[in-house]
């Protein structure tokens, strides 16, 4: 039975992946939206840094950076570091080409579609808000079933498909070690992280926020160091790492022999399992920051994209390559990158890697699931009761554990079709509604001429429906 469905998801997802559909939506959707935006990705780098250490409006409320650092810890995790030596080992150096320009076009769309959700957003009770994608193609479009079916792919792919890997990528990092045992260190393993989950996630949002403020730049910054201590030491093997790199990616022939194993594929699938951009995902996080115009969390949400894919992804690549381990099939994942480090640090390496990878994956499982409940509480039209959410929390707790203890194939093919289909739906949204996040950025940069401090009313850009924030 299992293996049927495994048959199904590969099916699907090698349909999905084929270069007329989910690779060419989205570099073209990223590339029309820098058109657009008049390559905002570098024109408002600068603001986007001088935003983020903004005060909420109020005291109490998520503030930018903290919806910042959530949107992050989903983003920042074991794809960084799993999912680009697979990429590598089995697409080829090209393949990290690929997943700086995925991340450099998807700059312009995470600033599309947070910036939208920041419009669309509801406001809860106590005055804090929430929304995401789901919000937008209801209120915009007029379309709740969309919404509905959006949000379940949000739920599916977050708290399953993403979940599962992360916790699956976390144990395989243990395999180098001599106590590992193939059938209980991955239960063993699985059983810590549900139950560490479990404790965080009856938390919500708020001290979600609070506690990756200080766990992802942390995790992030030590990593970084590690891999510039390898880059400083290899320095003579730059130039040719480089060349190697730009050659592989522009290899023409050898893409389109085979365009499935390609690098431009690998680079493209996970650079997209890496910074999220297109999905839909991190605008749930946006849509909770307490900002007065919406496209100051637009513009934050780009530095997602680039911390994840622009510095940790490639410290990742840039470290392995660097060294004499030549990257292989039989390597692909934890290997690889082990193998790279215990070049320099020796058996301190490995520990090394397994120590940042729980970080980065406890974070990730956390950040995931951070998006799965309002998702719920839209799917079902109220909020969900008690008894409810304990049930959807500790059915989380134990996909973590199944995920530690899947195989290889089927956690990444059914995380690949997932992500696919969850682009499916969100990126021709953005598409016909980007209009409205173009001109909600030339409102705040407008404002901004004329030395105000930007303040959004969703009348001065043609937006007649009613909004919980901005009429």
């Amino acid at each position: 039975m299992l293996s049927a469905l495994h048959d199904v998801i590969k099916a699907i997802s090698a349909f999905l992946y084929q270069p007329w559909f989910v690779p060419l939506i989205l570099l073209i959707g990223g590339f029309c939206f820098t058109i657009r935006s008049r390559f905002i990705q570098v024109r408002c780098l600068g603001e986007a840094f001088r935003v983020v250490l903004e005060k909420p409006e109020k005291a109490g409320r998520i503030s930018s950076f903290g919806a910042l650092m959530v949107s992050t810890a989903s983003r920042v995790g074991t794809g960084n570091i799993i999912g680009v030596s697979m990429a590598i080992c089995l697409g080829g150096p090209g393949a990290l080409f690929w997943m700086w320009i995925t991340a450099i076009l998807g700059g312009a769309t995470a600033f599309v579609e947070s910036t939208l959700a920041q419009i669309y957003k509801k406001k809860n009770p106590d005055g804090s808000s929430f929304g995401g994608p789901a919000f937008y193609m209801q209120d915009a479009l007029g379309q709740r079933w969309l919404g509905v079916i959006f949000s379940f792919l949000i739920i599916l792919i977050y708290a399953v498909g993403y979940n599962m890997l992360a916790a699956y990528n976390l144990q395989t990092t243990f395999a180098a070690f001599d106590f590992y045992d193939k059938t209980s260190t991955p239960v063993v393993i699985g059983i810590i992280l549900a139950v560490l989950f479990g404790i965080i996630v009856i938390g919500g949002a708020r001290r979600l926020a609070h506690f990756t403020e200080v766990l992802v730049p942390v995790m992030g910054v030590i990593y970084v160091l590690a891999s510039l201590v390898v880059l400083v030491i290899n320095a003579g093997r730059l130039p040719a790492m480089f060349a190697g790199i730009l050659s592989d990616a522009f290899n023409v022939k050898a893409i389109f022999s085979g365009f499935a194993g390609s690098c431009v594929m690998y680079g493209v699938k996970r650079g997209l399992y890496s910074n999220e951009a297109g999905m839909g995902s991190a605008p749930n996080a946006a849509a909770t920051a307490d900002v007065s115009h919406p496209a100051k969390q637009g513009i934050v949400q780009m530095l997602s994209v680039f911390i994840d894919t622009l510095l940790i992804c490639s410290a990742t690549g840039l470290l392995c390559l660097s060294t004499t381990v030549e990257p292989t099939a039989e390597l692909a994942g934890a290997p690889y990158v082990q193998a790279s480090l215990a070049t320099v640090f020796g058996d301190y390496g490995p520990i090394f890697l397994a120590i940042a990878m729980s970080l980065f994956a406890f974070t990730t499982l956390i950040g995931n699931y951070s998006y799965c409940e309002g998702c719920l509480e839209f799917i079902i039209h109220r909020k969900p009761k008690k008894v409810e959410l304990l049930a959807f929390r500790l059915a989380a707790s134990l996909i973590v554990l199944a995920g530690a203890a899947a195989s290889a194939g089927i956690v990444w093919d059914t995380a690949d079709m997932l992500q696919g289909l969850i682009v499916c739906v969100n990126m021709p949204v953005i598409l016909i509604l980007g209009g409205r996040a173009i001109r909600c950025l030339e409102d705040y940069t407008d404002q901004k001429k004329r030395g105000l401090n930007p303040v959004f009313k969703a009348a001065d850009i043609g937006i007649r429906e009613k909004t919980d924030f901005w009429n």
